[in-house]
């Protein structure tokens, strides 16, 4: 498993096309991603709208991706993602 920034998965996908998974979570909103970093308290406002503008240029190259698995509830979220590499897995 590798947990990678999108141009290293796109990369590693074009090394290896036969044999990877690639899931891309993505949050409901770039507003939503920005609410719930600043929920948490633990980002100084240059680091928050740093990690939001990542975010949203990331989000651009989502189509790359096997998977795009939309966070709006955590719990709903880590089913998809377990369903998705159990079936994975039994090829």
């Amino acid at each position: 498993m590798l947990d990678i920034d999108v141009k290293g998965a796109i990369h590693v996908m074009g090394q290896h096309p036969s044999s990877n998974l690639s899931l891309f979570i993505e949050p409901p909103s770039v507003d939503e991603l920005k609410r719930r970093l600043e929920s948490r308290g633990t980002e100084s406002i240059d680091s928050l709208q740093a990690r939001v503008n990542k975010a949203a240029y990331e989000i651009s190259f989502k189509e790359h991706f096997n998977y795009v698995i939309v966070n709006k509830d955590l719990p709903t979220a880590q089913a998809q993602a377990s369903e998705i590499v159990a079936e994975f897995l039994k090829q």
